[in-house]
């Protein structure tokens, strides 16, 4: 990676971060959520979107308009499996489990699917990755808190599945299809909203959102903010870095995470998670090494 593309990918993992643990500290249901963070992202982004078409000349509409309703599915469910994971298990369990196997899925996907080589080092990389997961897995694991850990784990693989769909999918959007990041992921947000508006058709949902948009309203502020500008600092580093080493270096937010969950959360066994983390990040570091 370009020292440029490195740092914008740095940058990224710092806002993901900050942003998960705003995430953390909302009640409710998650799918309102959700809805509310990405109406308020397309809000935000689809007028930034228009006036870069507009200069661009609108082009190839077609395109941006599938390629952005297929990610807005997929980020939906990354956002479901992610705030459901938060509801019921600690921080430090499913984001350092989501974040970890993210990378590890998207390069079996690469080797089963698409046909890719692996260097012996690629291996040994995901089972490093396997290890570290299990290693913050454990820091739940014992006595009243083994179903937390259990339910962290589960939504936390669940998440990294959906990461692995959308960074595969968006890296295709932004590099074969050559869409602009930015009008990208405005169309993304937009049908983000548009896909899970009907579950407001019911009146409990409705009632949900109020309540939530008026207690929660800084942090689904924070997450409509810094949840896209971090992405698309990760898509305009896609577009001259390859998607094999991008994907791991956005993980490096694994040990802020960790961090900010034990000194906000004050979530137990720190030391094992942080060793974990670390552990995940190593492996991360092995995926990365050019083949």
């Amino acid at each position: 990676m370009s020292p440029t593309s490195l740092a914008l990918v740095l940058a990224a993992a710092v806002l993901h971060a900050i942003w998960n643990v705003a995430a953390k500290r909302v009640t409710g249901d998650s799918r309102v959520f959700v809805w509310l963070y990405a109406t308020a992202s397309a809000v935000l982004w689809a007028p930034v979107g228009l006036v870069i078409l507009a200069r661009e000349g609108w082009p190839d509409l077609g395109a941006l308009l599938l390629a952005g309703a297929v990610s807005g599915v997929l980020h939906n469910l990354y956002g479901v499996a992610l705030n459901t994971g938060y509801a019921r298990a600690d921080l430090g369990i499913v984001y350092p489990t989501a974040r970890g196997t993210g990378p590890l899925l998207t390069m079996l996907v690469a080797l089963v699917v698409l046909g890719e080589q692996a260097d012996a080092v690629h291996v040994v990389g995901g089972l490093v990755v396997i290890a570290g997961v299990a290693v913050v897995a454990s820091s739940g694991a014992s006595g009243v808190d083994a179903s937390r850990g259990l339910a962290g784990v589960r939504w936390g693989l669940a998440t990294g599945a959906a990461i692995a769909a959308y960074t595969l999918w968006d890296g295709h959007a932004v590099t074969t299809l050559a869409l602009d990041p930015v009008a990208y992921f405005a169309c993304n947000a937009v049908w983000q909203s548009l896909t899970l508006a009907p579950i407001l058709r019911d009146r409990g949902r409705r009632a949900e959102a109020v309540r939530m948009s008026r207690r929660h309203v800084r942090e689904i502020a924070l997450v409509a903010v810094l949840s896209p500008l971090g992405y698309i600092l990760v898509l305009v580093a896609m577009q001259t870095s390859p998607i094999a080493l991008v994907a791991p270096a956005r993980e490096s937010s694994i040990v802020i995470g960790t961090l900010l969950a034990w000194w906000l959360f004050k979530e137990p066994r720190p030391a094992v998670k942080i060793v974990g983390s670390l552990v995940v990040l190593a492996g991360i570091g092995l995926l990365a090494v050019p083949a």
